[in-house]
This record gives structure tokens, sequence and C-alpha cells, in this order.
């Protein structure tokens, strides 16, 4: 689909809503940093949207200080994502430059908007402000993680490399790992959509979301799918990246010697999958699995080994569409 780039004031923009609809324009990304700090332009953005073009989709971007109930509210009225910038404060002290980040606003934040069920996502950085590190960039990536984002970007990715500076805490070595670890997160977690089980399937693992993503940015590298590669995952097809996925968790999973848990992970992984395509492309399918989906998208799924454990095999024959209540399944043979 061609995108096209307009540029508008605040006030253009809220005027011209109304006929977007008209123009066919279906999907509006906000880059003004007045809408994400200003609560009360906020608002009554939100609120216009609501009232002039409620088909709309829209991206808008916003501070994790100004989130509070009223805005749920306002965001809950429209189809949107809400893009929060998670990152830190430097200060110095006696020993140089401190990179203090404050988990506790997040996970507050994040908690409100899930509870609202509503869809966000984070913008992270890397070696962009002194006293950052690799280590706390990877503890703010799993931090990131545990909080069910959406989406998780990073607007370094889009620049050159050279263009993110060493410091006396982030090598170069240090910002080639990490920009590796950056695009593996874009490619497994974001374009592969995997919010709704990522977690899940890693807990089997027993391994952090950021050393998982460091082991698949190795396997992208000897994949010539990598960093640095032609590979662009935001204009691969998503049943591509998932056969990409299926891949590297079975071999994680046979590396732990987990190889019984694994069709239950591909049934997750897969079937998941098909309601991703539903909702964002309109793509109904077929597919085959071991157990029913039923089960599969119950609650009991988010717990691998219990699931395993538990529930019994039965394969099925699943149509995956779009009913009259939004996307539905029904089981055909």
């Amino acid at each position: 689909m061609k995108q096209t780039e307009y540029q508008f004031t605040s006030t253009d923009l809220e005027r011209n809503l109304s006929g977007f609809a008209e123009k066919g324009i279906t999907e509006l990304v906000l880059h003004d940093p007045l809408f994400a700090s200003d609560r009360g332009r906020l608002l009554h953005f939100l609120q216009t949207v609501a009232k002039d073009a409620p088909g709309l989709y829209v991206t808008v971007p916003v501070m994790a200080s100004v989130l509070d109930m009223d805005v749920c509210r306002a965001a809950s009225n429209i189809f949107c994502s809400l893009d929060i910038p998670l990152t830190g404060i430097s200060r110095d002290s006696s020993s140089g430059p401190v990179y203090l980040f404050d988990k506790k606003l997040f996970a507050k934040k994040a908690d409100m908007l899930n509870k609202a069920g509503l869809v966000f996502g984070f913008d992270m950085e890397y070696a962009a402000l002194p006293g950052d590190s690799l280590k706390l960039f990877r503890d703010r990536l799993d931090f990131a993680l545990s909080l069910y984002p959406n989406h998780i970007d990073f607007r370094q990715l889009e620049q050159e490399q050279s263009a993110v500076h060493p410091t006396g805490m982030f090598s170069p070595q240090d910002i080639r790992f990490a920009r590796d670890i950056a695009f593996a997160c874009k490619t497994f977690y974001t374009c592969g959509r995997a919010v709704p089980w990522f977690l899940p399937v890693l807990e089997p693992l027993k391994i952090q979301g950021s050393r998982f993503l460091a082991d698949f940015a190795e396997w992208q590298r000897c994949d010539n799918c990598g960093s640095g590669s032609d590979f662009k995952p935001e204009v691969t097809a998503h049943t591509e990246i998932e056969k990409m996925q299926l891949v590297f968790l079975g071999n994680k999973y046979e590396e732990k010697h987990h190889e019984s848990l694994f069709t239950a992970v591909r049934d997750i992984v897969r079937l998941n999958g098909a309601f991703a395509r539903l909702s964002g492309e309109g793509t109904e399918c077929e597919l085959d699995t071991a157990y029913n989906p039923d089960d599969l998208l119950s609650p009991e799924s988010a717990g691998i080994v219990p699931f395993v454990e538990n529930v019994l095999l039965e394969p099925c024959r699943v149509k995956i569409f779009l009913g009259d209540d939004g996307p539905d399944y029904r089981i055909i043979n």
C-alpha cells in the first residue's frame, strides 16, 4: 500500500479530519511531539477524531507522564495505537554520568493500558544518553517485554550505524550488538506479531527475552537475514516470519530437551498468527492443529508445561474467518 506523508499544523489537521474518509485516508501516524507531552492537546485531538473521523486508525506518540484514565477513555473511543518513549534520563555524579530509569512509572502506565484493552507500543533507544550501557539496554528490553507491548520500535535502526556514537560505557562492539538485538526484536517480536505468546513460550526455556533475541540475532546473521543485510522484516509476509519463528523455536526447544512441548508451541504460534493475519490483512485460512483450538485459546495455554501435562491431543482442522462479531473460528473436521 502506498504511503503518503503530509505536513499539517495541529489546527489544520483537526480541521481536515472530517474529510479524510472521502479522500480514502484510513490511517494516520502523528509525529508532533506537542501531542505527546501536552495532555490537553492530546485529549482534544482524540475527542476530535472520535467525532469527525471515527473510522480512522491513528498512531499517536504519548509521553508516559501524561497518560491517565481520561486519556485511556478517550483513546478507547477510537481505533488507535499509543506509542510511548521508553527511556530514562542522564544525571552527573561524582563517579560520572548515571542513567536513571523509572520502572515503576512505566509498569503503572502499561498496567492501566492493558486493563483498558488499548493497543500500545514502546519506542526504545540505546547509547543515546551518557551513562547508558549494553547491560542497562538489555535490562530495559527485558522490562519492556514483560509489559506486553504490541510492538517495540527502535528509531536508530533507520539511521546509519555511525550515527550512534560510542561512549565510555558503550563500546563500538556493544553498539553493534545492541543494534543486532534491536533488529532481532523488530523481526521476531514486532513484525512477527508475537505479543500474545512470546512470554509463555519463553518460560519453559528459562531464558530472558533479551538473551533469546540475542540468540535469534546470531541465527539471523548466520542465515544472512540479520542487521546489515538486505532483509526487511517490515515488508516481509508474516507467514514467512512465522516460518522463521518456528524453525528457531524448534531449535531452542530441542537444545533444552523440551521436544515434547514443541507441538503445543507450534499450534499456539500458528493459531495466533492466523488470527493476526485475519485482523491485519483480512486473510481467512484453514490450518491443522494437534490440540483443540478451544484449549489452545484458553487461559490454560499460558503455561506450556502444565498445558501439555493436562490437555489431551485432539487433532483438528480449523477454519479462521471473519464472523458477524469479528474474528472467529470453527472446527471443520
